[in-house]
């Protein structure tokens, strides 16, 4: 029986899975997984994943130093070991995510980025499965921008809303961007109720179409990689577009189903659309920024995943400190 994943596939979509759980990942046949702090911590709460915790608690303890220093070792080697695990069912690469309180700090987040790969390293796990996952802002950017060039690492830009984000991204040679379709739709129910957004008339969906055919009518290589998705429907209405990261319950729900996943998206059909005028933020962090205001759910939504990914980490932090204090 051809499922509507198979179907989704064959659209020359790679299908990413989108979470810490990597018990269920194999059940859907990714190419990739994506993890946050999120996924992580929701993982972490499993009784199956103690030994997991336990490696982390033991690696920080063996860094030695206060409390503090013990912890940020020991919750990098946790997203580093869940990577780890993930890595040994997948066939392609995992995003590991820096934490999002240094999301305003350049040098900070090349200085993780460095770390957590030095971390993979060390367990036989080469740079190239990695793509290290940094927030959108003007100073994760140009981090990615420097880490990209000058130490080949592959980033995965995160939190993108806005199509500035997206140029600047694409500006800066990163990997991969990841535009969250839902969070985008959550944002217009909320502030703009009304219409129906379903299917191509999804604000999420809209956002990722603009910036697949902007990337290949200006001959862009960035990876766009829709993510955060409440529904089959807005999937479906990327199909073609170059990946796509997909929650367990939603994989669930189109492996279950047979229905037809026409392509939507398309290199070419891109290049001979209607042409999308080429704006450049090289350096100009004034115009981005400016940007980056005008468009209010673009900025409001930035700063909500950042500010819930950092509480999200400091609660996995705080699991591990009481396991280092026990």
């Amino acid at each position: 029986m051809t499922t509507s994943l198979d179907l989704l596939k064959q659209t020359g979509t790679v299908v990413v899975s989108d979470s810490g759980d990597f018990e269920s990942i194999d059940v859907y046949k990714p190419q990739d997984a994506t993890t946050n702090p999120s996924l992580i911590l929701a993982a972490a709460n499993k009784e199956g994943y103690a030994r997991l915790i336990d490696a982390a608690v033991e690696y920080g303890k063996s860094k030695g130093g206060d409390l503090e220093s013990q912890t940020g070792a020991a919750m990098d080697r946790l997203l580093v070991e869940f990577g780890k695990e993930i890595l040994a069912i997948i066939p392609g690469r995992v995003s590991t995510e820096v934490d999002a309180r240094l999301s305003f700090d350049k040098e900070g987040t090349k200085a993780k980025a460095k770390e957590l790969i030095a971390l993979y390293e060390s367990l036989g796990i080469k740079k190239e499965r990695i793509l290290i996952k940094i927030a959108s802002t003007w100073e994760g950017i140009q981090a990615a921008r420097e880490l990209e060039r000058d130490d080949g690492i592959h980033c995965n830009l995160t939190l993108l809303f806005g199509f500035a984000q997206a140029v600047a991204c694409a500006e800066a040679g990163v990997t991969l961007i990841s535009p969250f379709v839902g969070r985008i739709l959550d944002w217009y129910k909320k502030n703009k109720p009304g219409p129906k957004y379903e299917g191509e008339e999804d604000p999420g969906v809209v956002s990722v179409q603009k910036i697949f055919n902007y990337y290949k009518q200006h001959g862009y290589k960035t990876i766009v990689m829709g993510a955060s998705f409440r529904n089959i429907g807005e999937i479906k209405a990327l199909a073609g577009v170059d990946f796509l990261t997909i929650s367990p319950s939603l994989l669930e729900e189109l492996k279950k189903s047979t229905d037809p996943v026409p392509k939507k998206l398309d290199s070419h059909s891109a290049k001979s659309g209607d042409p999308i005028d080429k704006v450049s933020y090289v350096d100009n962090e004034p115009e981005f920024r400016w940007e980056l205001l005008q468009d209010s759910m673009a900025f409001d939504k930035l700063h909500e995943g950042i500010k819930k990914f950092a509480e999200d980490g400091e609660t996995l932090k705080s699991l591990l400190r009481k396991k280092l204090s026990a």
